[in-house]
């Protein structure tokens, strides 16, 4: 049960007072909201109460008809309890995320990145930048950037940070970053609505690739005619045994039922494990994208992912669809209380029931899932950028280059650097073939002007701002050799290491493809000598 977004400010406020602005202000309404559960939890108690004395009170005086009214009424009083009741509960846990969400932010500006997702899944010594750069692992740009929940959303924004994009894409990102990034409380919403649903690991690809094989009940027709028959007999069966006529006629049916079952346990087994493994993360899905249908966009991107859910929905919001497909996956979660599953199964074939709910809800439109849950793992992505952005008001959009290898920054920083006097250089090189020395004492900041420059390179292929006052660049492929190390295990040493990350990147350049090296301390596992002729041509 979403809640509308609360109506804070947009940037026009320093983003740490801001922040802490809406810290204050969800956790009084988390507070105002945990006192409301405590009421309707009472008034359930009391209205409980109540009924068990009014039932109690005319069974005594043998006023059954009445004394069974009140208990259907009391019935249908319950269930509106209840209803509330997590209907508040829904609002206070939707306030304390905001929080939690405004903390983590508060967080990120400090540079406490320790409690962040790391992404070391990602790392990959091999590739041609990310170990070097920090993209990846403890205090690293994944945790600064990533405001993403599901297991594809993190895909997405671990892509856009391991391979640049094509300029005509970085353009498009930024202009939808742009129109996201000033509205705090509608990324704060977005994010908040998924959190609800924490169980987002598993890969929805998988999921999709299986809805992709042949239905369990192709052939079956005489299974799904047996599922419409049998039960209504069984529920038939153990209503006249509980009226005292004889059991055998309920035993036999729960028997024939139960049989049915075992034959198929397999499938069912199989069917549980898919739905249950997607259920919180299609649950946040629909939330996520009933919040991004609503309004009317303006940017290019963002208006084209609007179609493309429109599109793949067949005149119904994409986020309904999913929906359904949520409640037919949340169906299977009887199984995870034994004695209902037993019960259930056992006198409707519910799992049989879901089986085949799941079906028709996927020949209506299966083949469109996978085009509906990208979109969400791209806003999600785009997300992040724009809540990097948003944080970070005065880093600059950087400007796209036709001059090949063109790199001209004013006051480039790194991001990874939480001081207060972050310490900012200018830097400009252009044209294929050029190549700057770094020099100067041991401690003096070498490396990490190198490691800056890389690292604002990936922000601005990604699509997100860097930390400069400008930066002009033209898309490249950025190439660094900082931390080779040995390897015993293949009895590499780090001179030989290095060795062979310097002969990929000249198989990199030799493919003419536009090539951005970095070389911290060329060839420094040797003599100074062969150091010095090593790197002449």
């Amino acid at each position: 049960m979403p809640v509308a977004s609360s109506d804070f400010r947009p940037l026009s406020v320093a983003p740490a007072e801001l922040f802490s602005e809406n810290l204050a202000a969800h956790t009084a309404q988390e507070q105002h909201y945990a006192g409301r559960h405590r009421v309707v939890a009472w008034v359930r108690l009391a209205a409980f109460g109540v009924s068990i004395a009014a039932v109690w009170w005319l069974f005594s005086r043998g006023q059954l008809p009445a004394a069974f009214g009140v208990v259907a009424l009391a019935y249908v009083v319950f269930l509106l309890l209840v209803r509330w009741h997590n209907a508040v509960g829904y609002q206070r846990e939707h306030y304390r995320l905001l929080a939690q969400l405004n903390q983590e932010e508060l967080a990120r500006l400090e540079g406490k990145l320790n409690g962040f997702d790391p992404g070391l899944r990602y790392l990959d010594p091999a590739h041609p930048y990310s170990a070097d750069l920090d993209v990846f692992g403890p205090h690293s740009l994944y945790q600064l950037l990533n405001r993403a929940t599901s297991r594809l959303g993190h895909d997405w924004l671990a892509g856009w940070l391991l391979a640049g994009a094509e300029p005509a894409v970085i353009e498009l990102r930024q202009q939808a970053v742009a129109e996201l990034a000033p509205d705090v409380a509608w990324q704060q919403e977005w994010q908040a609505r998924a959190k609800h649903f924490p169980k987002q690991d598993a890969d929805p690809r998988t999921f999709t690739e299986w809805l992709r094989q042949p239905d369990f009940f192709q052939g079956k027709g005489w299974l799904t005619l047996l599922m419409v028959v049998l039960p209504p007999v069984a529920v038939g069966c153990v209503v006249l045994w509980f009226l005292g006529y004889s059991g055998l006629l309920a035993l036999g049916a729960v028997l024939v039922l139960g049989a049915l079952n075992s034959v198929f346990r397999v499938a069912r087994a199989e069917y549980f494990s898919h739905s249950s493994s997607m259920r919180d993360a299609l649950r946040a899905y629909r939330d996520q994208l009933a919040w991004f249908e609503a309004p009317t966009w303006t940017s290019a991107h963002l208006r084209q992912l609007h179609a493309t859910l429109h599109a793949s929905a067949e005149h119904q919001p994409a986020s309904v669809l999913i929906g359904q497909l949520s409640r037919i996956t949340g169906l299977f979660s009887a199984r995870e209380s034994p004695l209902i599953a037993i019960i259930l199964n056992n006198l409707l074939l519910w799992d049989l029931w879901c089986m085949w709910q799941l079906e028709r809800w996927k020949k209506r439109l299966g083949g469109q899932l996978d085009a509906m849950l990208e979109v969400g793992a791209e806003l999600e992505a785009l997300v992040s950028l724009a809540g990097f952005q948003a944080a970070n008001p005065t880093y600059a959009v950087p400007e796209l280059s036709a001059t090949p290898l063109e790199v001209t920054a004013v006051g480039l920083g790194h991001p990874l650097i939480f001081a207060r006097q972050r310490i900012s250089n200018d830097f400009s090189t252009r044209g294929a073939g050029h190549t700057g020395v770094i020099t100067g004492s041991n401690m003096s900041g070498k490396s990490t002007f190198l490691r800056t420059v890389g690292l604002n390179m990936v922000l601005a292929q990604a699509g997100a701002v860097v930390c400069a006052q400008q930066l002009r660049l033209a898309p490249a492929r950025v190439y660094t050799a900082m931390r080779t190390q040995d390897n015993l295990a293949e009895s590499t040493s780090s001179f030989y290491a290095e060795l062979k990350r310097l002969r990929l990147l000249l198989e990199l350049t030799a493919t003419g493809q536009p090539v951005f090296y970095l070389l911290d301390e060329i060839l420094k596992g040797t003599n100074s000598l062969d150091r010095h002729r090593g790197p002449r041509p």
